[in-house]
């Protein structure tokens, strides 16, 4: 069975990020960049795994 994935813009509300992702998470982003969120899910595994791509 194939997993899910789905993506969602990360964008700067005030002085932080989006609230859906934890700001811990962030640490190895530049902040001058725009990313998208993908977040995929593995049923084999049963995980969930996050990760960054930058827009253009």
């Amino acid at each position: 069975m194939p997993g899910t994935e789905f993506r969602r813009k990360l964008y700067r509300r005030g002085s932080s990020f989006e609230t859906t992702i934890p700001r811990p998470l962030l640490f190895a982003l530049e902040k001058d960049k725009k990313y998208n969120v993908v977040f995929s899910f593995e049923p084999d595994a049963n995980k969930w795994f996050v990760k960054f791509e930058e827009r253009p």
